[in-house]
């Protein structure tokens, strides 16, 4: 016989012994262990999360601000969502409600009376965010989303063109003007959270989140109507950051110079204890923390 048919015969012979050895290494590879995050309590995840996309049925946006339709539709939604806040006097900081979870910045408590406003019922999204500046720099992406990811600088800049589109004065609430809304005005039923003493009712946080955000009016609202004021993303205030006086005041806007802007209402990786309603803390205007947690919610003083 040909040497050369002798070889092809013995390959022939021994192709199937291979498959079926490959085939049993296949079905008995183990498989790759899945490690399981570790979270610390009450402090931010060390681990950049991984961006998702979230599912949403919105009409997709054009990116530009020269989409006059998509633009005048989102911002008419935005005019429509102001809430009014008749203005009153409340007590500011670590009341009781808050127990011994009230840190030592949170304090002393103090009489703060405020005018009337309008506040927005849910933090700004990604698709406002979109058509006015023409870009979306959130972490985690989707038109009904918070947008985050962004400074206090970012945000300035952003109120200004919408000033410009609408005609009107949108800009951050001031410290104050956040907390009395978020404790529910002049209606505050006294809760720990905002509209509620248990969290998983109005807050995404650390124990429900999935250590993402979510689509904005998608817990149950305070008694003002207003959403997500504890937890989804941070929001930032007008105010530089200071500590704390016990005598009243009256509108008031903090200091005239800082450091560090003021930044309240917990977020989607902050554990229950950061996501009360007199919980705060700051950051530099210039900082924007791509991890996805820095948003912002508007105001007006006058419709």
């Amino acid at each position: 016989m040909n040497p050369k048919h002798i070889i092809l015969t013995l390959l022939i012979m021994l192709c199937p012994i291979g498959m079926a050895a490959q085939s049993n290494i296949t079905r008995n590879k183990p498989k790759p262990g899945v490690a399981k995050p570790k979270h610390k309590p009450y402090s931010k995840p060390t681990a950049k999360p991984k961006a998702k996309t979230v599912p949403h049925n919105s009409t997709p946006h054009s990116g530009s601000p020269s989409s006059n339709i998509s633009l005048s539709v989102e911002i008419n939604k935005l005019i429509n969502y102001m809430v009014y806040v008749e203005g009153g006097t409340f007590t500011m900081g670590g009341t009781n409600e808050q127990g011994y979870d009230a840190l030592p910045f949170e304090k002393p408590i103090h009489n703060v009376t405020l005018s009337s406003y309008y506040i927005c019922k849910y933090e700004v999204t990604q698709a406002l965010w979109q058509v006015v500046m023409g870009n979306n720099p959130s972490n985690f992406k989707g038109d009904e989303l918070p947008v985050e990811s962004v400074s206090w600088d970012d945000c300035q800049k952003f109120i200004t063109r919408l000033n410009s589109y609408t005609g009107r004065k949108f800009r951050l609430p001031t410290e104050a003007e956040w907390e009395f809304a978020a404790r529910g005005g002049k209606y505050s039923r006294h809760y720990k959270y905002s509209g509620s003493n248990y969290i998983d009712d109005v807050a995404w946080y650390n124990g429900n989140s999935g250590y993402t955000p979510h689509p904005v009016g998608s817990k149950l609202p305070n008694e003002l109507g207003l959403y997500d004021m504890s937890g989804n993303v941070l929001e930032w205030c007008s105010d530089w950051y200071d500590t704390y006086n016990s005598y009243p005041q009256t509108d008031p806007q903090g200091p005239k110079v800082g450091s560090y802007r003021v930044i309240r209402g917990g977020c989607w990786w902050a554990s229950d204890k950061l996501s009360r309603l007199s919980f705060r803390i700051h950051s530099i205007p210039s900082h924007r923390d791509n991890d996805g947690d820095h948003g912002l919610r508007l105001v007006l003083s006058q419709l």
